[in-house]
């Protein structure tokens, strides 16, 4: 056992008397010992009751046989870090979480790994880290948050970023902005939308590396104590049978996952996010690799925020394995892969027929290709990434003219002043990976853009990143990004730019002599970083490649 690295033999006598000051008894110390990584925190509404989630995991693995030590991660909160200089940090947090997990798993060497993330970042980050060491893994996330209410209404954190829109135009009373508030998170959980978290937690089901109900039984039902303690008794299975992530985390997985993604129509995010651990996997994808799915994959549920239909919803006809079924009847699924519990083929064989409904046949589809297209052109050479499920219909192809800014500040600002009209193009630059730093989220610009009524008829684009709450007509991840010289940081006010989704372009209708008069005048701003930020700005790679850092590529 690997474990035995810090305790078997005279020469770890001092080893083994730490363990027993913990409480480890000499039966114990012969036991696998397994480790259980949560991300419990305070500050984080979908984490508040990952306290009992652990518990549970940890009778699980003392019913297999196995000793469990709980340690914690760190995790950023998108919501609460939303429109601030703390959402240059959170796609920061995924190197540090990966990095801390390493390091705590080779200093204290344990037999398997359990991972309980719930978050944004958190999800990818331990995946990154289930990777690098290659331990027999198993993840069990701690569930979606149940829709908040307005009225008859059913509603998530998106609708109340909307709603701030709304009040800034007059449309909404400050007493029912605050009646909102009051209504639109209910409970624990991640946010109830298939937005990043939710959206990471059913790929991680899909892929193999969690049981069946990961990414969508309610974090509020005992079902997921249940599914906790399951996961709890296979890790201990897992350790026996040897079988380990890399076993798992295929080229052919990955493209399960990817045909999941574009089906259900997951979070920009995840494309920075499954590229990311694709890297650490060893077999990396690219963004050409991902359309070429989307475009061959029917989207088949469109869920919160495309649609007043939530996740929870999803879990009460079959959830993810009932999906699956439908796409596997259509020969896109590999049966034969590797998961934790069996084949994919097994889990796809035992789940429930898919409703017709909220997970529509492939006869009929909410649209033909996936959720996600990948979108090039000379505004975005290396790609750019829309979350063409969510954007109107009215939408997908638009040209207009450039409405230029240099922060999310700034661009907010003339949104709420209504200095941003129909038919405009706003572009925000220098939020990259290297320009944020961080590659911020955009969710209260897009937001406010459909709070006040202008969805339909307005676009943005930027070389950062949206929620997965985001909705309309919002392309992000442009590369290469301005700080690095991309086209984006040459865009002027009333610059024309075409915008064709189902075409897959971007284009700046500016002639290549005046973008090179342009070029040559072109210089960085200073930045003036300091700490995590510099040494993150230092080291990060374009968001084609997944914002991973240079040493990964």
């Amino acid at each position: 056992m690997r474990s035995d690295l810090m305790k078997e033999g005279a020469s770890r006598a001092p080893h083994r008397s730490l363990l027993k000051a913990l409480g480890i008894t000499d039966k114990e110390m012969k036991r696998p010992f397994v480790a259980v990584v949560s991300s419990k925190s305070d500050y984080i509404p979908g984490h508040m009751h990952l306290d009992n989630i652990v518990k549970a995991v940890e009778a699980g693995i003392r019913s297999g046989g196995g000793v469990p030590f709980t340690f914690s991660t760190i995790g950023v909160c998108d919501g609460l870090s939303m429109n601030h200089k703390g959402m240059k940090y959170s796609l920061c947090s995924r190197e540090l979480i990966a990095d801390s997990i390493e390091v705590m798993l080779t200093a204290h060497p344990v037999d398997a790994v359990v991972f309980i993330p719930n978050c944004d970042k958190i999800v990818p980050g331990m995946m990154m880290a289930a990777c690098r060491m290659n331990l027999p893994s198993i993840f069990v996330s701690g569930g979606p948050m149940m829709p908040g209410r307005d009225g008859d209404r059913r509603m998530g954190l998106n609708e109340m970023f909307e709603a701030v829109g709304s009040y800034a135009a007059g449309n909404l009373t400050a007493l029912k902005l605050h009646e909102l508030e009051d209504n639109a998170c209910p409970g624990c959980g991640s946010c109830s939308g298939m937005y990043t978290a939710n959206s990471m937690n059913c790929l991680t089901e899909v892929i193999g590396m969690a049981l069946p109900g990961n990414g969508t039984i309610p974090a509020v039902q005992s079902a997921r104590l249940r599914l906790a303690k399951d996961t709890g008794e296979r890790v201990m299975e897992l350790l026996e049978q040897n079988i380990r992530p890399l076993d798992i985390l295929t080229p052919r997985a990955f493209e399960n996952a990817l045909r999941a993604d574009m089906a259900i129509g997951c979070s920009s995010n995840t494309v920075l996010h499954v590229t990311a651990i694709s890297y650490a996997a060893g077999c990396p994808i690219n963004l050409h690799q991902i359309d070429d799915i989307g475009k061959a994959t029917p989207q088949i549920c469109k869920l919160n925020p495309a649609s007043q239909v939530f996740i929870t919803d999803l879990n009460e006809v079959g959830g993810i394995q009932s999906m699956l079924k439908e796409l596997d009847r259509g020969g896109l699924i590999h049966r034969d892969l590797l998961t934790v519990d069996g084949t994919v083929g097994d889990r796809i064989d035992a789940a429930r027929e898919p409703d017709g409904e909220i997970i529509r046949s492939l006869d009929n589809p909410f649209r033909k290709d996936g959720g996600i297209a990948i979108l090039f052109g000379n505004l975005a050479e290396e790609g750019a990434v829309v979350k063409q499920g969510a954007v109107k219909p009215s939408m997908m192809v638009h040209a207009g003219p450039a409405r230029v800014f240099d922060s999310e500040e700034e661009a907010n600002d003339a949104i709420l002043g209504g200095k941003v009209s129909s038919g405009d193009v706003v572009v925000i630059r220098y939020e990259g990976p290297k320009g944020g730093p961080g590659m911020r989220e955009m969710l209260s610009p897009t937001a406010n853009i459909a709070g006040m009524g202008l969805d339909d008829s307005v676009a943005l684009i930027t070389d950062g990143r949206f929620s997965g709450a985001t909705r309309g007509a919002s392309i992000g991840h442009v590369s290469p990004e301005a700080m690095m010289g991309g086209v984006i940081g040459l865009v002027e006010e009333g610059d024309r730019i075409e915008i064709d989704i189902p075409a897959r372009r971007l284009q700046l209708m500016v002639d290549e002599k005046t973008l090179e008069k342009r070029r040559a005048a072109w210089k960085a701003p200073e930045q003036n970083l300091t700490g995590y930020a510099r040494r993150y700005a230092q080291h990060v790679t374009s968001g084609s490649t997944g914002a991973v850092y240079d040493d990964m590529l």
